[in-house]
């Protein structure tokens, strides 16, 4: 009886044995796949076998080792680092990388981990900057111009950076500098420089304005003196046509010899009547003058 429940034990322990080997073994031929990430399969150190598709994979059992490389893009912030420019002006600048794996099996051979990347972006990036600094002025870079106009900086060195990363199974979505920064002894003198352009675009605004504004004042003085000018002959013409009109009607209203006395006699006490004005009454005549014989013969 001792001896069958001993065969029972063993044979159960043996099954036992089995069944957890089994599932060694099977666990060990499965392996997940997330959505956001790549899976390599690695045999001796060589890959066999690339996965981006989600989901439940197998592998050799105890002999296949699974390496993972996330599938998103990868925000790298490069540390500030110096170059110079063309005019040999020393600058600072922050920049960053936007990147992804694109070939998980290239990337695994020839860089095999994120550290190593960003590393070699690092000197990528780096190396592209430098070399374009060495071709611009400081003026070119830190200016009032709107900046736009220095995206060719961006593009330039995103492109090349994008061209040597290829060769690493990368992808380079973008990279952009974030600021240049000036050496504290170069500061103060750029700030000179950036204040002079100011006033000078100031001075140039101030005298196209004053310019702009004389020849509105000029204008408008020539319009004036032209609206005078017009003005004051209408009036004389309208003036002299007036006069004549005026003699006119005087002659048709004085032209007998008795209007004609009779015209003479009131201009004549129109004349007594102004000089009498005043304090003093007394009048001097001629008494051969119209007036005086008006009065000494009635």
């Amino acid at each position: 009886m001792g001896a069958l429940l001993n065969k029972k034990t063993i044979i159960l322990i043996v099954v036992a044995v089995i069944v957890v080997i089994a599932l060694a073994v099977l666990f060990s031929s499965l392996y997940v796949v997330a959505e956001n990430e790549y899976a390599c399969v690695v045999r001796f150190s060589k890959i066999i076998d690339t996965s981006a598709e989600a989901g439940l994979h197998l592998k050799a059992p105890f002999v296949d080792e699974i390496k993972k490389f996330p599938k998103t893009i990868m925000f790298y912030d490069i540390p500030p680092s110096e170059a110079l420019t063309a005019d040999q002006k020393n600058m600072t600048v922050d920049m960053y990388v936007l990147w992804a794996i694109e070939d998980p099996l290239t990337f695994y051979k020839t860089i095999g981990s994120l550290d190593e990347a960003e590393m070699r972006l690092n000197a990528i990036t780096y190396n592209s900057l430098k070399n374009l600094m060495g071709t611009l002025y400081q003026n070119d870079i830190i200016n009032m111009d709107d900046g736009a106009e220095r995206n060719y900086i961006y593009q330039t060195i995103s492109d090349n950076v994008t061209k040597v990363s290829k060769t690493y199974g990368i992808n380079v979505i973008d990279v952009k500098i974030k600021r240049f920064d000036l050496p504290e002894d170069n500061e103060q003198a750029v700030y000179s420089r950036m204040i002079s352009d100011r006033n000078q675009i100031a001075e140039k605004y101030r005298a196209d304005g004053d310019y702009e504004a004389s020849l509105i004042i000029n204008d408008t003085d020539r319009q004036v003196n032209i609206t005078i000018s017009n003005a004051e002959a209408e009036a004389a013409k309208i003036e002299a046509a007036g006069e004549a009109e005026y003699m006119r009607m005087l002659a048709e209203a004085y032209d007998t010899d008795d209007k004609k006395d009779f015209y003479e006699f009131q201009l004549a006490l129109e004349a007594l009547k102004a000089s009498l004005k005043g304090s003093e009454k007394t009048v001097i005549l001629d008494s051969d003058s119209a007036l005086g014989k008006a009065l000494l013969e009635p």
